[in-house]
This record gives C-alpha cells, sequence and structure tokens, in this order.
C-alpha cells in the first residue's frame, strides 16, 4: 500500500483546505478558513521543530499521502495540552437524587454543568478522510498513527488523552442541542458560533454562559434525543476509539452536544501493545499481512502499512517497500503495531 502518514508542511495548505470544505460544518478542528488554517500550520511547524522534552500547548498536523501520487488524501492532529491559551469547556451529564418523605416518591433528575475537567489532557482530533479512500483500513492508519507519534513521544503529552465527537446535524446545518441551550444566550445560529470558535477560540462561551446546572427535562426532547450522540458519519470513528480503550463518562461537547471520550495515555491500545524492534535486514522474501509501522522522530515521524518479519531475539526483517516508506535501513529503530 502507497499511503504514509507524514508532518504536515506549508506545500500540503490547499490540499487540506479542499478537505476542510468537504466536511459539512461542526468540524472544529479543520475548519473551512484559510487564515485559521495557516495559523494551524504554522503552529504545527513550531511544535515539530522544538526540542522541548515537556507537555505544552503543541498542535501537531500530519497529512495522508499517497506516495506514488503525491497526492494528500486525508489529515489528523495532536493536542499537546488542552485548556492552557484559554479555558477547554464541556458539559457533564449527572444525576441528581432526592427524596420527599412527605411525597414517599424519590426523583432522578438529569443536569448538566458546564466544567473544565479535561484541562491539562491531551487531544486526538482533526481526523478527516477523503470520501474517495474510506476503504483499505486507511481511516485506522491515519488514527493510529497519532497513538505512536505520542509513545515515540511521550514527555510531550499528558496522562489523559481525550478525543471530541461530532454531535448530530440536522439536514440544515443545524444543531438541535445549541439551539436548546447556547443558542438562547448568543443570539447567533449553530453554524455562525462555530465558524467563530474555530477561528477565535472558545472564550466567548465563558463570558456569556450561564454556569448554573442546567436540567435536561427542560429541554425539548430533540435536545435530549441527541446528548452524547454521535453524528452518522462519525460511528465508525466511535468504534476504533473504544477499541483503543477510550470511554464515554458522561462528557459531551458544549456546542452540538456530541460525546466527549477520554482514556489514560499509557492504556491506549496502540500505545500498550506496540513495540520496538531493530531492522536486521531488509528483503522482499517476507510472506506476512501488513502490519502497522512507524519511524523517526518529529519532523523525520513516519507511519504506514508494511510487512515485517520478526525475530525472536527482537531484531526484524523490513519488505523494501516498507523500509523506503519510513526512510530506515539495518540497524535503526521503528515501532510496530497489529492491525
Amino acid at each position: 500500500m502507497s499511503f504514509r502518514i507524514r508532518p504536515a508542511t506549508n506545500d500540503d495548505f490547499q490540499a487540506i483546505y479542499e478537505m476542510a470544505k468537504l466536511t459539512g460544518g461542526g468540524f472544529t478542528n479543520l475548519p473551512a478558513d484559510k487564515a485559521s488554517l495557516v495559523d494551524k500550520l504554522i503552529r504545527s511547524q513550531e511544535a515539530f521543530t522544538s526540542d522541548s522534552e515537556t507537555q505544552s500547548d503543541d498542535l501537531f498536523v500530519m497529512v495522508l499521502e499517497n506516495v506514488e501520487t503525491g497526492q494528500i488524501r486525508g489529515t489528523c492532529q495532536i493536542f499537546g495540552q488542552v485548556g492552557t491559551e484559554w479555558p477547554f469547556y464541556s458539559y457533564r451529564v449527572s444525576t441528581l437524587t432526592q427524596t420527599s418523605k412527605a411525597l414517599g416518591k424519590t426523583f432522578r433528575a438529569e443536569m448538566v454543568t458546564l466544567v473544565t475537567d479535561f484541562e491539562g489532557s491531551s487531544e486526538v482530533g482533526g481526523l478527516f478522510l477523503h470520501p474517495g479512500e474510506r476503504a483499505g483500513g486507511l481511516g485506522l492508519l491515519l488514527a493510529r498513527s497519532r497513538y505512536l507519534f505520542i509513545r515515540q513521544h511521550r514527555k510531550r503529552f499528558g496522562d489523559r488523552v481525550l478525543a471530541e465527537l461530532r454531535g448530530v446535524i440536522d439536514e440544515a446545518g443545524g444543531s438541535p442541542f445549541w439551539d436548546a441551550i447556547a443558542g438562547r444566550f448568543f443570539g447567533m445560529s449553530f453554524q455562525e458560533a462555530d465558524e467563530f470558535n474555530a477561528i477565535h477560540g472558545t472564550q466567548f462561551i465563558a463570558d456569556l454562559m450561564p454556569k448554573t446546572p442546567i436540567y435536561t427535562a427542560m429541554l425539548p426532547e430533540s435536545a435530549r434525543a441527541v446528548m452524547g450522540v454521535p453524528h452518522p458519519s462519525g460511528r465508525a470513528a466511535m468504534k476504533m476509539l473504544e477499541r483503543e480503550g477510550f470511554r464515554f463518562d458522561g462528557y459531551i461537547d458544549i456546542f452540538d452536544g456530541g460525546p466527549t471520550m477520554s482514556a489514560k495515555t499509557d492504556e491506549v491500545r496502540s500505545i500498550r501493545e506496540s513495540r520496538e524492534l531493530v531492522v536486521s535486514a531488509v528483503s522482499d522474501d517476507i510472506d506476512h499481512e501488513p502490519v502497522m509501522l512507524a519511524a523517526g522522530h518529529l519532523t523525520s515521524f513516519v507511519a504506514c502499512y508494511g510487512q515485517v518479519g520478526v525475530e525472536p531475539d527482537g531484531t526484524a526483517t523490513l519488505s523494501q517497500e516498507a523500509a523506503a516508506m519510513l526512510g530506515i535501513g539495518p540497524g535503526d529503530r521503528f515501532v510496530t503495531m497489529g492491525r
């Protein structure tokens, strides 16, 4: 397979912008706004070229490249630490139980509360695969490349990692959840707020959003029905996250009510089960199914599928194609993870 993941460069801007226009809205980490995308690429280059060994407000943007054609067919992002420049808000769904002795009844009321519980966590997001490439495990390659990058640069990331999934959006591009809560306080549509957030951040939420808990019984059924529910296009992503060990613990997005998944970083499957090997030889005489591979540090990081034969002593033989894709040879180290 001639696809690989690598750090994004300025030359990838137009391809990323064209993909951003295909997202259909509600995709805050990949806005169809040229200035915002330029800022992201600048931040990403600064992060990739920094030799820091500590966690900070880094942004790493990577792309899926067809090596044979040079086309960019997907992208993904990793945030080193959320909640540094401005608060990282979520709604936490909880239940308040109250008992009336006079009535002899117990009432359980569900509510949502504005919280910043994820501050200090790392985040994986911005994953988008071109509609023409949604086969052959390329979505999984994009997703897992982020975890292997975290593994290779562990000190740059926190002890917990989260992933926000886009919530349900109606045919008109609106959000039933936004209309029921935030839309009442901001005087703007979901699309307007989504675009503003993508460009300017969430400080306006802190300025205007009520801080008191909101009882969900006061919300219309259309809003309650989508709380913690991913957009139909995100269901596969949710299953991939669950296979990696992410869980939904009652946190939802403040804009569209989509689920926020989280996991302890070192317990993410691709991080926990991956292993480092040393290349002993490069040969095309390998008869194994391709597996996930990654090599390189920061700007030289590459991930792809490739054939590998592992020896008992921890060395490995790579196929010619895999070695070329990773840019490594005998004596070099790489990381592998089964599909």
